[in-house]
């Protein structure tokens, strides 16, 4: 049940609005000054707050700059019997989400309410979202083999180098490519990924560049490319070792020329794009093969970030399973389950193959499986 203060110096006014509050099912608070309203909205969290401008010792413009400066985040209506256009857009510049004239018409009001209610909704899904999304491009660690990976990620991020990314699988270079475009210059655009080791290589030149209707069996219209999408962002290139020949020489000339062309079309696209790759392969290798070209290889290869093994950094497992705890646990809605000093060692003293994708795999597994505090002895039966 959403919770609204009413701050205002007519009693007749709030005893008003609180009516109509409650009997639409909210819980009401009253203060009858912008001192006690500032106070009271301090002190307890509002799902929406409304203010009166003209009052005594604190107007609503005041109290509504203190309430912003007090960090409180709650949608703020402004009511006002001498309200002017200047008026209302002072408030709404101030901060405020509307502003309700005197006096108050009932529709408007819970109108008001309404929208105000599901901004403040959108804005909690927003924060746990982005919560989530940091929490997953986080890098946990602090062996002198991460923290060079941390250095080296600081000092590219800002540049517009592209990036060849290399690590075994599982040893998080996607985290890798998300943090370096999340600290760049490009953040507040899209960071577009692209598996190409999941994409079928007759449909590799569509997904990367787009086609034109027509161009082939089921192109029943036009569809732009992951480059187009990327525009003015950053084109994340997963598993870039197992992209055709025939898809790297059209990347290699949209490196070159800064421009794509759509499947089927002739019409060149100006596009501008940072490019970060990553391979599980040793790209020299497959070069001498004749399955990577050596030129895309070096137009790629301008910054490398090799991401160490789990079995090279096993100093941060400790730090690791600790924190895949907490995620796991979070996810289930469990109170945090712990790992004791034995279980930790015995974690530490096995070889990770799968890498950091293993490990977590392996700490789900024991916390879904085992009691509250979990033993070398469940480490040894379960993993």
């Amino acid at each position: 049940m959403a919770k609204i203060l009413v701050i205002d110096d007519e009693r007749s006014i709030r005893n008003t609005l609180k009516d109509i509050l409650e009997f639409e099912g909210y819980t009401v608070v009253l203060a009858e000054n912008g001192k006690q309203g500032l106070q009271v909205a301090t002190d307890t969290n509002f799902d929406l707050i409304f203010s009166d401008i003209k009052m005594p010792e604190m107007d609503g413009i005041e109290l509504l700059s203190a309430l912003r400066d007090a960090e409180v985040e709650s949608p703020i209506v402004m009511i006002s019997g001498h309200g002017n256009i200047e008026t209302a857009v002072d408030c709404i510049r101030n901060g405020a989400f509307d502003f309700i004239e005197k006096p108050i018409d009932l529709n408007r009001l819970l109108v008001t309410v309404k929208n105000a209610l599901e901004k403040k909704s959108l804005v909690k899904e927003t924060k746990v979202l982005r919560k989530k999304v940091q929490s997953r491009n986080r890098m946990v660690g602090e062996s002198a083999a991460i923290q060079r990976v941390r250095d080296m990620i600081e000092r590219v991020a800002p540049t517009e180098a592209r990036v060849l990314i290399t690590g075994e699988n599982g040893t998080g270079k996607e985290v890798v490519a998300r943090l370096i475009h999340e600290k760049s210059n490009r953040a507040q655009e899209a960071l577009v990924e692209v598996n190409c080791a999941a994409i079928p290589s007759e449909l590799i030149e569509s997904e990367l560049f787009g086609h034109v209707k027509g161009s082939f069996t089921g192109a029943v219209k036009d569809r732009a490319g992951k480059f187009e999408q990327a525009d003015g962002g950053t084109l994340f290139l997963d598993e870039i070792g197992d992209m055709s020949l025939a898809a790297q020489t059209k990347v290699l000339r949209a490196l070159q020329e800064s421009e794509i062309t759509r499947v089927g079309s002739d019409k060149a696209i100006k596009v501008n794009v940072r490019i970060l790759a990553a391979t599980n392969k040793d790209l020299q290798h497959e070069i001498q093969e004749g399955r990577f070209r050596e030129d895309l290889f070096h137009r790629l290869n301008v910054i490398p970030i090799n991401v160490p093994r789990l079995d090279d950094r096993k100093e941060d497992i400790p730090l690791l399973v600790e924190y895949f705890a907490e995620q796991i646990c979070a996810e289930q809605g469990w109170a945090v389950k712990t790992f004791d000093d034995g279980a930790v060692e015995a974690l530490k003293a096995r070889s990770w193959t799968g890498n950091i994708r293993e490990l977590r795999n392996v700490v789900e597994r024991l916390i879904i499986l085992c009691g509250n505090n979990i033993t070398a002895e469940d480490v040894k039966q379960y993993s």
